[in-house]
């Protein structure tokens, strides 16, 4: 009888678990070792009195990137995750009181943004059809495929793609295309925020990053209907009926390296062989403390990382109707907040405020008549900021600006709280710095600068996440086990 071939992946983050899936389906006796008491990475849920909450990423688009694991796996997706398409994507208040709801009808939110700004609806309706055109140039090569193997570019997509280079806009920055886009200083700040999407800076990164508005607008935003870990715990229980094994509380402290080629792991002097080592861990901390006998990319290990984030999870003994699900609270000077955290490596005393509600669409996150409130601003990544002074400081910031944005003191209204810092991003999800998306994408050639998803130099050994290629966020971070698993044969 023919042994299946063994798979480890280090780390249960969302691409973790996508691998192990993928892994699985091909054949592989898959093994996940995860460090923390339970998976989903960055993506976690805790109570916090009568409150509960999602840690981490609280946007859900593109959905088929989940569900198409189920189908993968001959399941029923619907048999074990549900969601709902939402009607509002977001809601957007600047300091003057101007208000603007982003239905999901582009037509309506064309409507009321050339009732409530400067701008038109033509202006939105074709800043939107052009993020349509550069997702349909680049998302079969730079979000689908390994940017570093030679198939990649000699397919007809690909082909197809560099011919129409010149429409992705790649050698201006997003702040001078939404500039020619839109009359209105707010719809260029409405714009200009995507960069904030992949942790980046909208006046030094390019305007192909336009494509993310697509995403959300055109293509739908949406919400489990049991919260965001939900996908977690539903990807966890598909894995673990295909024969995954997951392994908590459990520290790997060595890929094992023989002949140029990754032979397992180790973990408190016990050797684990495996065919094939993925590593979903951060890969500066995968080469820093898993490969630490190997030579690192030191060019890949100095990039700039990507911004971090300040979060205050509050729990509100009132309910606002003037809220949603999604919502931003403008700063005035846009440029000088990215000059804050990109330059000055600090936070600017007018920081854009992002408040989560997710008691809005799951009433039972909250007491009833209270709200659950996830209140984050982008912050720089951590190095060595005294961040307890400027946590202290931001926290009056923003309760100021959310008094004059509602007419409320919002301080008495806080029941209790927990803070996530770039400190405690790094401790207990092990990116490097804090850094939310690992690299910055702040030049025209970040997506080529990113780490592959494979050794160049290690065989059998593959990396998946946010810190590399094609990116952070859900939806990329599962494309990056679609990827590996394209380059891994079957066990």
């Amino acid at each position: 009888m023919k042994h299946k071939r063994k798979a480890i992946i280090i780390g249960a983050g969302i691409a973790g678990i996508a691998s192990a899936i993928r892994l699985a389906v091909k054949g592989y006796n898959v093994t996940v070792y995860e460090a923390n008491a339970e998976a989903g990475g960055k993506l976690v849920r805790f109570k916090q009195g009568a409150y509960s909450f999602d840690a981490g990423p609280s946007l859900f688009t593109m959905p088929n990137y989940v569900t198409e694991l189920f189908t993968l796996a001959g399941k029923k997706p619907e048999d074990y995750f549900t969601y709902q398409k939402l009607d509002e994507v977001c809601r957007y208040f600047w300091a003057d009181g101007t208000t603007l709801s982003a239905s999901a009808d582009s037509e309506i939110f064309g409507q009321q943004v050339a009732e409530k700004t400067k701008s038109s609806a033509l202006e939105l309706n074709r800043y939107l059809k052009k993020s349509k055109t550069i997702y349909n140039i680049t998302h079969h090569v730079f979000l689908e495929k390994s940017l570093q193997k030679l198939a990649t570019y000699v397919s007809f997509k690909t082909l197809k793609s560099v011919f129409n280079f010149g429409k992705i806009d790649a050698f201006k920055t997003m702040a001078q295309a939404n500039e020619a886009f839109f009359t209105d200083p707010k719809m260029v700040q409405y714009a200009n925020r995507f960069a904030t999407y992949n942790g980046s800076n909208p006046y030094q990164a390019p305007a192909t990053l336009n494509v993310i508005p697509h995403l959300e607008q055109n293509m739908g935003a949406y919400f489990p209907d049991k919260g965001m870990y939900s996908i977690v715990q539903s990807l966890v229980k598909l894995a673990q009926e295909l024969g995954v094994k997951f392994c908590y509380n459990t520290f790997v402290d060595e890929i094992c390296v023989q002949h140029k080629a990754a032979t397992g792991i180790l973990i408190k002097d016990e050797f684990i062989d495996a065919n094939v080592v993925v590593s979903n861990m951060d890969i500066y901390f995968t080469y820093t403390q898993l490969l630490r006998k190997q030579t690192p990319p030191k060019a890949v290990l100095k990039q700039h990382r990507s911004s971090s984030a300040l979060i205050f999870y509050w729990g509100i003994k009132q309910s606002f109707a003037q809220l949603g699900l999604h919502n931003i609270l403008f700063s005035d000077d846009y440029k000088a907040e990215f000059e804050a955290i990109f330059k000055q490596k600090s936070i600017a005393a007018d920081a854009t405020i992002y408040i989560n509600i997710s008691s809005k669409l799951k009433p039972d996150d909250a007491p009833r008549g209270c709200e659950n409130w996830f209140v984050m601003i982008n912050v720089p990544n951590n190095t060595g900021q005294n961040w307890d002074a400027l946590i202290a400081k931001a926290r009056t910031h923003i309760i100021q600006k959310i008094n004059h944005q509602f007419g409320i003191d919002v301080q008495t209204l806080i029941e209790n709280e927990s803070i996530l810092d770039p400190r405690s991003i790094q401790t207990n999800t092990q990116a490097y710095q804090g850094s939310l998306y690992g690299t910055s994408s702040n030049n025209q050639f970040a997506a080529f600068l990113r780490h592959a998803n494979f050794s160049s130099k290690i065989k059998n050994l593959y990396f998946v996440g946010g810190s590399v290629h094609p990116g952070g966020g859900i939806p990329l971070s599962l494309l990056s086990a679609n990827i590996v698993a394209d380059l891994i044969k079957h066990g």
